[in-house]
């Protein structure tokens, strides 16, 4: 009985001591925001408005600190979770402050519109990757991650293709380094090109990598850009599970032996049904209207701390070690899905201005 009675306890003790292993590199996380949002508030004080969102400060400080100082196992577990699972939790907490009305005025042609863009990236990077010697494996997934969702994409399909641990490797550095790029540089292309609030939106929903990079590059242009950009990038995130199907069924018709099935949560991420969810609730009005306010600072402020992560896990020396015909392909495979999506927005209503 003693024994019996000993075991809750000891349950309870583990279950401390896990969750203690994501306190360092949490409230690192939590430190280079802290350091984020005072700088943010310097350049109020200075010139009157922030140029440099915390969000994209929060990135920039995070690869500066990875640049000179490579975190350590204490660390790690701390900075996944920030990286993952708060900024999973940020996501759902923003479909309750997505407007419906306004997706539905973005009408069924930007819907088709991605899925379009989506398959012809596709085709188009696996097609560059191949004309510069890059082995199929490797360029069907710089071609999955370039056009899909970036790391996400390349670890849902590696297993499908049975591609090896050093191509995955490669892959994920490029999009984590060249992610962090278009961040910085899309809001200055927006601004030269005189892009309202909708039309940024899009064009980041469909050109940024990574969830939480959209909602950074997509800030400054406001509320109306980062929940349109996040609609589309979403989409684009879904139509990973037809691409994982395919290739699935394309790997086990080569093989003869059958490939890796992909799990539900590979095809479609809780955190998609979970932002739908919230978002059909704020339709049908079942969400109290004192929790909208509370919410979305909450996604705020878990969105920049998921920042701070994705820059501590940017090794920008990782670029070099990849060679020249890999820079060339996923250079020229992000400008191309750059033309595509300016394509769509010049045959969209939202227009390009």
């Amino acid at each position: 009985m003693a024994r019996l009675a000993y075991l809750p306890y000891r349950r309870r003790v583990a279950w401390l001591a896990d969750a203690g292993a994501f306190i360092p590199g949490l409230l690192l996380c939590v430190a280079v925001t802290a350091a984020s949002s005072v700088l943010q508030a310097v350049e109020v004080r200075l010139w009157g408005r922030a140029w440099i969102e915390a969000l994209v400060i929060a990135i920039l400080l995070g690869t500066a600190v990875r640049s000179i100082w490579q975190p350590g196992p204490r660390w790690t577990p701390g900075i996944h979770v920030s990286a993952k699972t708060l900024l999973e939790i940020a996501i759902v907490l923003l479909g309750a402050s997505v407007s419906v009305g306004m997706i539905r005025r973005a009408g069924v042609g930007l819907l088709a519109g991605i899925v379009a863009v989506v398959f012809v990236a596709i085709a188009l990077s696996y097609g560059l990757g191949r004309a510069f010697g890059l082995p199929r494996r490797m360029a069907t997934l710089i071609a999955c991650g370039n056009s899909i969702c970036g790391n996400s994409a390349i670890a849902a399909v590696a297993p499908v293709i049975g591609a090896r641990s050093d191509d995955v490797g490669a892959s994920i550095a490029f999009t984590a380094v060249l992610g962090v790029a278009v961040v910085l540089l899309l809001p200055l292309l927006a601004a030269a090109l005189h892009l309202h609030a909708q039309a940024f939106g899009v064009l980041a929903g469909l050109t940024v990598y990574a969830v939480p990079q959209v909602l950074a590059a997509a800030a400054p242009a406001g509320a109306v850009a980062v929940q349109i950009g996040t609609y589309v990038k979403l989409v684009r995130v879904l139509t990973l599970g037809p691409v994982v199907l395919v290739l699935s069924l394309l790997a086990r018709r080569a093989s003869g032996q059958g490939a890796p099935r992909a799990s539900f949560g590979q095809l479609v991420p809780w955190f998609i049904i979970g932002f739908i969810g919230m978002l059909a609730a704020r339709a049908f009005d079942l969400i109290p209207h004192l929790l909208l306010r509370p919410f979305d600072v909450a996604s705020t402020w878990l969105t920049v701390i998921s920042m701070a992560a994705l820059g501590l896990g940017v090794d920008v020396r990782a670029v070099a070690r990849a060679g020249p015909r890999v820079t060339a392909v996923v250079t020229l495979s992000l400008l191309g899905l750059g033309a595509l999506a300016w394509g769509l927005l010049t045959l969209l209503p939202i227009g390009t201005h």
